[in-house]
């Protein structure tokens, strides 16, 4: 397995697929998973010429399981450091929910030249916690009952939400797939718990306003109307205004995970969005 070792000794996991001389395409998954939870889309953007990249956010996945550093800033340094390693220019990246912060902070302080264009879907800026800023955000006993339930259960906490709200599947008539289910609790419980209990506090209490501001390159974002976990109205309808290149594309009756339920519809909009 391919590590980079970062400036703090953090063992960084992560995946680097096709040519070395290709586009690069960096993917940035969400809580509490890893990047295996890109495979669809990296076997479709390989399959059209690109070099694919993800990496497991630090505590996460395969990568170290850290007690410090479990923030935005630093998730956002361990991009870059990622980039200067690989050499990356004129990349794509591409975050969801938690990832998405992780994108757009690592974007407004990226070095010129390293990236070209990118993409939030079901992203959590410009924060999701209620503010008197963002007041239609949630409130922090929504944050405080994950953390209740991850301390009481993680195990179980891990089946609850992808059998539930993630992938829309507690709707009626919603198409369940138990691999996807499966999946998702796999990939959460390879990951640490300190780092993934303290990431909690990271994507809800951030706020990516200065950050949304200062990127002025190409920016798309991707959000499901139906999305349970970050609602669309309190993120995505906020941050697409602070943008000064953002375009908001939004799915009727879609979910959190879309991406994963409905990989031909997204991959499409991303193929668009890259080559336009």
């Amino acid at each position: 397995m391919t590590y980079l070792t970062l400036s703090d000794d953090t063992r960084l996991f992560y995946k680097d697929w096709g040519p070395k001389d290709a586009q690069p395409i960096v993917f940035h998954h969400g809580w509490p998973l890893s990047a295996d939870d890109w495979d669809n889309q990296m076997l479709f953007f390989l399959e059209k010429g690109f070099r694919v990249i993800a990496h497991d956010r630090r505590g996460h996945g395969r990568s170290d399981q850290t007690d410090t550093g479990n923030d935005m800033d630093t998730y956002a340094a361990d991009v870059a450091e990622l980039a200067e390693a690989l050499d990356l220019k004129n990349a794509i990246h591409i975050g969801h929910s938690t990832g998405g912060g992780e994108v757009i902070r690592y974007v407004a302080r990226s070095r010129p030249g390293r990236v070209a264009k990118a993409v939030l879907i079901g992203a959590v800026p410009p924060i999701m916690l209620a503010t008197a800023a963002y007041p239609g955000g949630l409130p922090m006993a929504v944050f405080d009952g994950f953390r209740d339930a991850f301390k009481q259960n993680r195990a179980q906490f891990f089946l609850d939400v992808p059998s539930g709200p993630f992938y829309g599947f507690n709707r009626e008539g919603a198409a369940v797939s138990e691999g996807l289910i499966r999946n998702w609790w796999r990939q959460g419980m390879a990951g640490g718990a300190k780092a993934q209990y303290d990431c909690i506090t990271a994507f809800s209490e951030t706020d990516f306003t200065e950050d949304l501001k200062a990127v002025s390159l190409p920016v798309l974002l991707l959000h499901g109307e139906d999305d349970q976990v970050v609602p669309i109205d309190a993120s995505a309808h906020q941050a697409v205004k602070l943008l000064s290149n953002g375009t908001l594309k939004t799915y009727p009756g879609l979910s959190h995970g879309l991406f994963a339920t409905h990989p031909d519809v997204v991959n499409a909009d991303l193929l668009a969005f890259i080559q336009g």
